[in-house]
């Protein structure tokens, strides 16, 4: 299957805007207050909406977007777990029932959210349930599929996040934003295209599975190694055809951070801000510290902060979770 998606318009990320409105929030920026930071740090907390993550933005649009009866009997996705709660807290606003598959690594919290917000949960193994993603479908699954990333309605949603940092801080220089599928990211570009766009949007990937880097310098999607990790937000072995164009398009770049890097990152967002984030939520700090974002005005979306407490406990003491 062939894929083309258009970059979203103003007008659609501004009907997103209105749509989401009676369940997702606008979220604060904050700056960061380190003193040997990379340059002027804002952090946009993303983990403030309902589910703690940005997702129920897209999710949210994706199905709100659409007749009630195409989603009637029922809607199904495929999530680590933020945007398994958000398709699960979505359904349950909209009155129609969910499933959501999961990897077998994703965290308990999150599974956990996602039963409580009235989802059925079916865990896969990890490498048949990054397939769906490829193949957009599931052989046992029925009923709508909300795409965690690849869908104009999904990435329009996220890109009301771009939206509400442009209004708020129009002298925004850099945006980075963790990369897991692209929906966040690309939403993101869409909006800085239409209104500002001299900003730059670096997309922040993690070592145990870094794609869009690769890619964007083959010129050509490519597959990495994988390995699961403690930013179980992220990490992927491919970039969809159509997430690749619409990055290219859009000119957004990679930045690869280590595990060690966003653990570090992790610890300066919790003493510097009182911010608890989630392993991929700490990945634009990560990228920032690495020279990437200049030293310009720059915002860091902290994407989720639906953080396993074992995993902080370990951040925490110093360590570096696998």
């Amino acid at each position: 299957m062939t894929l083309s998606w258009p970059t979203p318009t103003l007008a659609d990320i501004r009907a997103a805007q209105n749509r989401i409105a009676p369940i997702a929030v606008r979220t604060p920026i904050i700056k960061l207050d380190w003193d040997d930071a990379p340059g002027e740090i804002y952090l946009k907390l993303e983990l403030l909406q309902p589910i703690r993550a940005f997702k129920i933005r897209g999710a949210y649009n994706a199905m709100a977007a659409l007749d009630h009866s195409e989603i009637a009997q029922g809607v199904w996705t495929a999530s680590a777990g933020n945007h398994a709660q958000a398709v699960a807290m979505s359904a349950r606003a909209l009155d129609v029932p969910c499933t959501v598959y999961v990897p077998d690594t994703a965290p308990r919290t999150k599974i956990n959210n996602a039963i409580r917000y009235g989802a059925r949960v079916v865990e896969l193994p990890v490498m048949e349930w990054v397939d769906i993603f490829r193949n957009r479908g599931y052989e046992h699954a029925s009923g709508f599929f909300v795409h965690p990333y690849s869908d104009p309605n999904v990435i329009a949603g996220q890109g009301v996040c771009g939206l509400e940092i442009l209004e708020e801080m129009p002298d925004v220089e850099t945006i980075i934003a963790p990369w897991g599928g692209g929906g966040l990211t690309s939403g993101i570009a869409s909006a800085t295209s239409a209104m500002a766009p001299q900003v730059r949007v670096i997309a922040s990937e993690i070592e145990t599975g870094a794609p869009l880097g690769p890619s964007l310098e083959a010129g050509h999607p490519v597959e990495v190694p994988y390995l699961p990790s403690f930013a179980d937000g992220i990490g992927t072995p491919f970039v969809n055809e159509e997430m690749y164009e619409l990055a290219t398009r859009l000119g957004i770049r990679a930045i690869c951070t280590t595990l060690e890097q966003t653990a570090d990152a992790v610890r300066i967002m919790i003493s510097r801000a009182a911010v608890t984030p989630e392993g991929a939520a700490a990945t634009p700090l990560a990228a920032a510290c690495n020279g990437g974002a200049g030293s310009g005005k720059t915002v860091l979306v902290i994407s989720g902060g639906n953080i396993d407490s074992t995993t902080l406990q370990t951040i925490l003491a110093g360590g570096t979770p696998e």
